[in-house]
C-alpha cells in the first residue's frame, strides 16, 4: 500500500509549525524512506540520523553504485559518460530490496523511472526542497562531488531540469529552506511516528 498526496509545509517560519496531511493510515509501516533532492540538499546528512530517530537502517545508494562499478562516481562520469552514468544508477537503484531503512539517492536518481517505481512500490518517497540560491552556497567541486552533467550545462540549468521530476515521483516535499537538519529530522520523526498531534 502506498501513499498519495502528502506535503509538509512551512506554516510560520518563524516557529517552526508543520502541518502534514497523512490521507493514509499506513504511512508509518512504509518498508522504505528514499530521500531525494539536488546534490547539497542534505540528504545523506538528514537520512542518517533519520534512520537514528527511527531505529531504521540507512543506506547511501550512491556507495551502493560504487560498490557494485568498483569505481568512484566521478570516475564512472568519466569512463562511460553520463548516459552510463545514469543507466548504472537505474539498474542499482531499482535492484534495492529491503525493509526498514532510509534510503539516500544521488540528485540523478530522478532520471531513472524504472528506479524511481520501484522505490515508490516499496516505500515512500521524500524530496528535500531547497532553493536553488541556497543550493549554489553549499556545493562546491561538482566534479569531484560526481554530480552528471551535461558539457555546458550550468548548475541552475540542472536544477530547473531536474526540480519537475523531484515532485513527480515525491509522496513527501519537505521545504528545508531557514531550517537545521536537527529541526527537519525532529519534525519528520514525529510525524512518521505519529508524535504531534
Amino acid at each position: 500500500m502506498r501513499i498519495q498526496n502528502i506535503r509538509f509545509q512551512n506554516l510560520n517560519s518563524l516557529t517552526g509549525i508543520w502541518e502534514i496531511d497523512l490521507t493514509r493510515p499506513d504511512f508509518v509501516s512504509a518498508g522504505i524512506f528514499a530521500i531525494t533532492g539536488p546534490t547539497g540538499a542534505g540528504k545523506s546528512t538528514i537520512g542518517v540520523v533519520l534512520a537514528k530517530r527511527l531505529g531504521y537502517r540507512f543506506v547511501d545508494s550512491d556507495l551502493l553504485i560504487q560498490e557494485s562499478e568498483n569505481r568512484l562516481l566521478h570516475e564512472i562520469l568519466e569512463q562511460d559518460g553520463i548516459d552510463g552514468f545514469n543507466a548504472i544508477e537505474n539498474r542499482v537503484n531499482a535492484s534495492i530490496e529491503m525493509d526498514r531503512a532510509v534510503i539516500a539517492t544521488g540528485g540523478s536518481a530522478v532520471y531513472g523511472a524504472e528506479a524511481m517505481d520501484h522505490l515508490k512500490s516499496i516505500g515512500t518517497v521524500l524530496y528535500l526542497r531547497i532553493p536553488y540560491e541556497v543550493l549554489k552556497e553549499r556545493l562546491g567541486d561538482l566534479h569531484e562531488r560526481g554530480v552528471s552533467m551535461k558539457e555546458g550545462q550550468t548548475l541552475k540549468d540542472l536544477y530547473e531540469e531536474r526540480r519537475p521530476l523531484y515532485e513527480k515521483y515525491a509522496d513527501v516535499v519537505i521545504d528545508c529552506e531557514g531550517r537545521t537538519i536537527r529541526e527537519i529530522v525532529h519534525e519528520i520523526a514525529d510525524e512518521l511516528r505519529g508524535e504531534n498531534e
